[in-house]
């Protein structure tokens, strides 16, 4: 099995003047629901869908709070999630303020087994 991908062109937006260039990007081939992983979960191991959809929905409302706390979530070899900010830069070390951070984001590290199953993916042409 393949991940599937499409040629795409793209021109540098810092460099408008230069030509296009063409890159390949991924092509979504579905989508899974939480429904279906826990259905197939549960064909895996002695819990039931009821009890392995309870327990994401948990697991799921925990890790924002602890991101919210500055913590990094770790999820074993999955990996862990912290945040990322952008903000504006000030001269002084003394001006530097809250106020300045533009945007926050949810930022992913795979985890070792993950990384381990991201080298393996095989690319075909759509």
């Amino acid at each position: 099995m393949s991940v599937k991908y499409n040629i795409v062109e793209r021109g540098n937006p810092t460099k408008p003047e230069e030509p296009k260039k063409f890159y390949p990007s991924i092509k979504t081939s579905g989508r899974v629901t939480t429904r279906e992983l826990v259905e197939t979960a549960s064909e895996m191991c002695s819990l039931t869908a009821s009890d392995l959809m309870g327990a994401i929905e948990v697991i799921l409302s925990i890790i924002p709070k602890e991101l919210m706390k500055g913590n990094t979530v770790e999820l074993g070899d999955f990996g862990s999630f912290w945040l990322r900010i952008n903000a504006d830069g000030v001269e002084n070390i003394d001006d530097v303020q809250p106020d300045q951070i533009n945007n926050v984001l949810p930022r992913f590290i795979p985890g070792t087994q993950f990384k381990w199953l991201l080298k393996r993916i095989r690319f075909s042409r759509n």
